[in-house]
């Protein structure tokens, strides 16, 4: 099995980082709070009400302690920090991961307003041509760092791959940052309301040929009471 969430998607471009942002969350994005507790800080992350077969999926993983050990098995500055698979607790030094899961997947949940802005937290999954119905992961997730776009970015994405990018998401992508090129194409399900700061360390440690962290980067997540 191919990796769940494939290196074409890498970013575009140059880099600009993003700083000290201020998380809102939307009336319509309200949910549960899940903490995501990492060996370099934690991150509360909000998820969806309007996306509750990925939200009650990743609540009852959490309550059968699913996450405990793992690893964020890989990680791409400037674009995304991936974990969820349930062999990387535990797993050897320079050890592929990417393939494990609970052995089911779920379907898409594409809404419209819940976008890869910076901090969105998504579902992988396997590719189009393996999966035409982009059904999700049943647990591997990412976290999304991604970039800011200009405006003239944007526009080019729109005419040369067909993003689609209305003003409300223009102006979060144009000073939030994110990844726009992976709307409509991977479920978004969550996003972070602190802890960006964490998001940003994890995403910068030094990798190896497969993105993994050269140190593990370890996890395990909880509701927030």
């Amino acid at each position: 099995m191919k990796n769940v969430l494939f290196s074409v998607l890498i970013s575009l471009g140059n880099v600009l980082l993003t700083n000290g942002l201020s998380a809102q969350v939307d009336p319509n994005t309200s949910g549960p709070l899940i903490r995501i507790e990492t060996s370099l800080g934690n991150i509360t992350v909000r998820l969806y009400d309007a996306t509750p077969v990925h939200r009650d999926n990743m609540l009852r993983l959490i309550d059968e302690n699913y996450f405990d050990d793992q690893l964020f098995h890989r990680v791409i500055k400037d674009f995304m920090i991936q974990g969820g698979d349930p062999h990387s607790a535990g797993a050897a030094k320079g050890q592929r991961l990417g393939n494990g899961g609970p052995g089911y997947t779920l379907a898409a949940e594409f809404r419209e307003g819940l976008i890869h802005k910076k901090g969105a937290l998504a579902a992988a999954r396997q590719g189009d041509r393996e999966n035409p119905e982009k059904r999700s992961s049943g647990s591997q997730f990412y976290l999304v760092q991604g970039r800011v776009f200009t405006s003239q970015e944007l526009q080019l994405l729109r005419e040369q791959r067909g993003v689609v990018v209305n003003e409300a998401a223009e102006k979060v992508y144009t000073t939030q940052g994110g990844t726009p090129h992976l709307d409509g194409a991977y479920t978004v399900f969550g996003e972070i309301t602190e802890g960006f700061d964490v998001l940003d360390r994890i995403a910068s440690v030094p990798t190896d040929a497969y993105n993994r962290p050269v140190e593990d980067v370890s996890f395990r997540i909880r509701r927030v009471e």
